[in-house]
């Protein structure tokens, strides 16, 4: 491994650690490597961070893909104990509690920039199915056929983020009533 290689392979592993310490505070702005956020203890700065994944939002796609991922698997080891409706809930708390909206704000962020250069967000883009691929089994696993099952969780995924957009636009407006909205959607 060369020297280039080793310094690009610690400031990516770095990166968790600064998904870590940012804790999402401050994801949603775009200010966020500014000067916010200490990356010393990865050896590095806001400016090579920039340079290796070359911009601001690279960074920040790279960032909200790390805590995307530790997310999903926490929410994981939910959704092999509960129901479809109880996986729900649990998606609802995780991205609405007051310390986790600005992350929210970083993800319609970076899926408004992707929504203009997907290519730019290939990670980002290709997990953003994630969740409706853990829905759907849970609706397979609850009796429903593979088609309805991934449609349902395609609908679901959908409305808990049209729900969040909403909550993030306009704080306290949503609340776990309309997750239930949702839920009873479900049944027909």
């Amino acid at each position: 491994m060369s020297v280039d290689q080793a310094a690009r392979h610690r400031q990516t592993l770095g990166i968790e650690t600064l998904a870590v310490r940012a804790g999402g505070t401050e994801l949603g702005d775009v200010t966020a490597l500014d000067g916010d956020v200490d990356v010393a203890g990865i050896e590095t700065s806001h400016a090579l961070l920039r340079y290796h994944f070359g911009s601001l939002s690279g960074v920040l796609a790279t960032m909200l893909n790390a805590q995307r991922s530790r997310d999903n698997e926490a929410l994981l080891e939910a959704a092999q104990q509960g129901t479809f409706d109880d996986f729900v809930v649990a998606i609802w708390r995780t991205y609405t509690r007051p310390d986790q909206l600005s992350r929210a704000r970083g993800f319609f962020y970076v899926a408004g920039l992707a929504a203009y250069g997907s290519e730019d967000f290939r990670e980002f883009v290709e997990s953003i199915g994630d969740l409706t691929v853990m829905l759907s089994s849970l609706a397979e696993r609850e009796g429903l056929d593979t088609k309805e099952a991934r449609d349902v969780a395609t609908v679901t995924v959908a409305a808990i983020r049209g729900l969040l957009l909403q909550e993030v636009l306009t704080p306290g407006t949503c609340s776990e009533d309309a997750v239930a909205l949702i839920l009873r959607m479900r049944e027909g």
